[in-house]
């Protein structure tokens, strides 16, 4: 067992199928201390669903974005060692396990989630590049999962990282914030699984979304440290 206080983060908006099977399974592990949910406006069921799951809930009356539910958490938390994991692993959350491990144990300052390919056609790699290239740019380092939301932090990086942007350009911040100073990220193989968008409109739109987002996270990255 850790002595420390190890708390998982769970961004959601709009999960009212999967949120409670991806907590159960949090549950699971041993390691964890705290599990919260910050609920980012859904407009489905998603708050009525945790409340019931016994869990610490940040509710937030309105959508604003991955990065800034995540800032919310990190502002009203207390924690030495913090987990982030997307509302839609469902069962497969579990795996996270095996990124807490090299942390805590400090082989690693930083973990990041390396999914298997994905098992539909999506997008055309455009997302995937402008991150895996933007991190390489600034950090010189070939990080191929850096848009991986499953992640765990000690504390000690998360204190150094000082930009967070509120939208989906959340990861890429937070891999380079945490390889410019030095700290060692290891990307991990897991046996997660969560919602793949495929080649339709809603899709496309998603990935849109995320590409601008990215590209405005580089570019305010060129001016902070």
């Amino acid at each position: 067992m850790c002595n420390h206080e190890v708390v998982a983060v769970i961004p959601v908006y709009n999960e009212e199928d999967t949120i409670e099977e991806t907590v159960n399974n949090l549950r699971k592990i041993d390691l964890i201390n705290k599990i919260v949910v910050i609920n980012d406006g859904s407009t489905d069921n998603t708050e009525e669903v945790v409340k019931n799951l016994e869990v610490f809930l940040i509710n937030l009356e309105k959508n604003h974005g991955k990065g800034y539910a995540i800032k919310t958490a990190l502002r009203n938390l207390q924690y030495d060692y913090i987990i982030f994991v997307d509302g839609d692993l469902g069962k497969t959350s579990k795996y996270i396990e095996e990124l807490i491990y090299p942390v805590i144990q400090g082989s690693a300052d930083a973990t990041v989630a390396k999914f298997k390919p994905a098992t539909r056609k999506g997008g055309f790699g455009l997302v995937k590049n402008l991150a895996k290239y933007g991190v390489y740019i600034y950090c010189g380092k070939k990080i191929t999962s850096s848009l991986s939301g499953q992640r765990v932090y000690s504390k000690a990086v998360i204190d150094k990282i000082n930009y967070i942007p509120n939208n989906f350009g959340i990861e890429i911040a937070m891999t380079i914030g945490t390889l410019r100073h030095g700290f060692k990220l290891q990307e991990i193989d897991v046996g997660m699984t969560h919602r793949e968008s495929g080649r339709n409109l809603s899709g496309f739109i998603h990935r849109g979304r995320q590409f601008l987002d990215i590209s405005k996270t580089l570019l305010m990255l060129m001016y902070r440290g």
